[in-house]
């Protein structure tokens, strides 16, 4: 680019907008910390490999002290004046973090409102359908939104569908609550049911669960450990039972006639 003509305020302003632009592509931003020679300061507060504070070093000592330890000098704290630096093994330091980050993961809990959909006249074989449905969701630990849908004349007749509702929390009421009371909402009527259950907790239960058919599956359950060692006990106390049983040889001499 030619700057000829240019005042130097407008060549600090393109200048500035380039190097923007550049890093909203993704340029230089990074979220891995610094390690070993990234680092460029005079000098770091070192952190032992253990935790014990070392103090304030020159780079060039704590990346000497890193060379002999066999480990990585890795910037922990770069907004500290000076940086705090650690002595670590990065590559294993990496792999902790990821599984704790898939651990966290796995153990999250989201909220889910799950919704049913009934009708005020529904079918009895319909609604143990359906009860089943909310059974299910509130064994997972989920919210469910139940909606009775009014048609033509059944429009006059809310208690229909106000009688249904209080129905089906009296059946489910082991595994949920009411949260929300019924209500009419033009066309519908709207009821939320709560779980019993947190969501953490349901879904524990249901590791719990698949480990143990698991466990089965491969042929191996704690009773049936237990009923074999049961077995081999009394196998095995078997013959110092029956030497203990057996009557002592008489040491007496006959005597003479």
């Amino acid at each position: 680019m030619c700057w000829c003509g240019w005042s130097q305020e407008n060549r600090r302003y393109v200048a500035v907008r380039q190097a923007a632009a550049w890093c909203y592509r993704g340029g230089s931003i990074s979220a891995e910390p610094r390690i070993n020679d990234r680092i460029r300061v005079p000098e770091v507060r070192l952190v032992g490999p253990s935790g014990e504070q070392v103090g304030i070093v020159p780079l060039a000592k704590a990346l000497e002290l890193a060379q002999e330890y066999d480990l990585d000098l890795v910037e922990v704290a770069a907004t500290a004046r000076p940086p705090v630096c650690k002595l670590m093994d990065y590559g294993k330091f990496k792999y902790e973090s990821a599984m704790k980050a898939r651990e966290a993961r796995k153990n999250q809990a989201h909220t889910v409102i799950k919704e049913m959909k009934l009708r005020p006249k529904i079918d009895p074989h319909d609604y143990d359908t359906k009860k089943g449905h909310v059974v299910r969701f509130l064994k997972q630990g989920d919210k469910v939104k139940i909606t009775i849908m009014f048609r033509g004349r059944e429009q006059s007749r809310p208690e229909l569908g106000f009688r249904l509702l209080q129905r089906l929390a009296s059946d489910v009421e082991e595994l949920g609550f009411i949260e929300s009371n019924p209500k009419q909402d033009g066309r519908n009527m709207i009821m939320v049911l709560g779980p019993h259950k947190k969501k953490t907790e349901a879904m524990a239960e249901a590791r719990e669960a698949q480990a143990a058919r698991k466990a089965e599956r491969q042929g191996y359950t704690p009773d049936a450990e237990a009923a074999e060692e049961a077995a081999e006990a009394p196998a095995e106390a078997q013959p110092e039972a029956s030497a203990e049983a057996q009557p002592e040889a008489s040491t007496d001499t006959p005597s003479e006639a």
